[in-house]
């Protein structure tokens, strides 16, 4: 695979920013490792970083390259610092350069699918609340979305309102039934009978985010959305999430799994 750091300006943020890329490549004498390509643009993965953590992190914590090398898929890492993967109140339009800008910056850069049925997204922690949001209020653009560890109910978060964190990126705006509110987003699916993407959480019974992963489990159900939930020992860390991704790509549709064997 052609491992690449990308640094671009990007117009939404007013400066300058950061993605690293993975790209398939097809080999043959790799010692160790083989590696697949489509024969035209590759499926992509947006693969998204928590809270403490930048564009290299999936590459440094876990072998993520080595993950994907036979599934000719591209893996796009993303940089949004500590946004929550949205339009900040008090800061800078992370959300509007997410969803909006680095699809378009990725497609002009580089070779890739821009298909519903190729694309796909996932994170770990806050991570996987911006994978998960994406996927609820952009539905036509994903075939799968992932969330592991994910704060899927802020209400964990917005338990003291005068955090600093908090107040930066949502300020005084309500979260609860609101646009920021998955569970919210979750209920305005099954109402409007939107045709989201496959969904998958996966959360450790050890994580201090497992009781809102329950919640999300329990509110999907209610609101009719299928969802694959998976969970059992395992904490806050790179551990579980190094094992994690790994079940997450198995389950991912790539349609260039079967094309390139």
């Amino acid at each position: 695979m052609a491992l690449i750091r990308c640094d671009f300006f990007s117009d939404v943020l007013g400066l300058s920013t950061s993605m690293t890329v993975l790209l398939p490549q097809a080999t043959r004498a790799q010692i160790g490792m083989t590696g697949a390509a489509p024969p035209g643009p590759p499926p992509v993965l947006y693969l998204l970083h928590g809270l403490s953590d930048d564009a290299t992190i999936w590459t440094r914590r876990t072998s993520i390259e080595r993950y994907v090398a036979d599934l000719g898929l591209a893996v796009v890492m993303p940089q949004v610092d500590r946004s929550f993967y949205v339009d900040e109140r008090h800061g800078n339009r992370y959300g509007t350069f997410l969803t909006e800008e680095l699809p378009e910056i990725v497609g002009h850069f580089f070779r890739v699918s821009s298909r519903r049925e190729d694309t796909f997204v996932a994170g770990l922690s806050m991570g996987g609340y911006g994978a998960i949001r994406w996927a609820l209020t952009r539905p036509t653009r994903f075939a799968a979305a992932a969330s592991l560890s994910g704060v899927l109910d802020l209400a964990e978060l917005a338990g003291d309102r005068q955090d600093a964190l908090y107040s930066r990126v949502f300020g005084d705006r309500p979260t609860a039934g609101g646009e920021y509110d998955l569970l919210a987003l979750l209920h305005r699916a099954g109402r409007h009978d939107v045709h989201l993407p496959d969904l998958y959480v996966s959360c450790g019974t050890d994580d201090p985010l497992f009781a809102g992963s329950e919640r999300f489990r329990e509110e999907a159900a209610r609101a009719g959305v299928a969802l694959t939930y998976d969970t059992g020992p395992g904490g806050h860390d790179w551990a579980y999430w190094d094992a994690k991704i790994q079940d997450v790509l198995a389950w991912l549709p790539v349609r260039a799994r079967d094309d390139t064997k």
